[in-house]
């Protein structure tokens, strides 16, 4: 007899309850007192009850940030990385290409729900925008714009409904 698919409220059912995550923000100007969007992403993450154990701000260059990922890939108590800013079409703009060369799995729903989300905010100007997600090792990992508008749309509309169902998905093969 087949077994029936299990329904995405009962793998969310499943999920852990909490996700240790890192914040990366990517700029070469920001300071933690100027990084509005850094800090909202914490703020957002604590309030829906996610654990932030990090926060980093990275000069956006290709192997500064491909390093800060490699590291927090590698920690024990890291489950998730959160980076904002230098996803854009600039030249200076090498965020979506160093975390793609890192995923081993990538999510291309994120990045086309985020633009079609944020089209229906911005217009055109949404595609731009090159958003990634996947997952490196046992590792999630989000890729989003830096402006603080692009992160709360990120967070409140894609991450924090479903990195518990993420990281569930993950995990699920570690006890068979």
């Amino acid at each position: 007899m087949a077994r029936e698919p299990m329904s995405v409220d009962a793998h969310r059912r499943e999920a852990p309850e909490t996700v240790r995550c890192m914040v990366v923000t990517v700029s070469d100007t920001r300071t933690p007192e100027t990084d509005k969007s850094g800090r909202l992403m914490m703020e957002l993450l604590r309030e829906h009850g996610y654990v932030v154990v990090d926060y980093r701000i990275v000069q956006d260059e290709y192997d500064r940030i491909t390093r800060v990922v490699r590291e927090a890939v590698a920690r024990d108590d890291v489950e998730a990385v959160l980076l904002n800013g230098g996803t854009g079409i600039a030249l200076r703009d090498t965020t979506y290409e160093a975390v793609r060369d890192l995923l081993d799995k990538e999510m291309p729903g994120f990045g086309e729900i985020f633009r079609l989300l944020s089209y229906e905010e911005i217009g055109a100007a949404a595609m731009l925008s090159r958003a990634i997600a996947g997952v490196c090792g046992e590792t999630a990992v989000f890729s989003m714009p830096g402006s603080s508008g692009a992160v709360r749309l990120a967070m409140t509309r894609l991450i924090l409904p479903e990195l518990r169902h993420v990281m569930r998905e993950i995990y699920k093969d570690r006890h068979r």
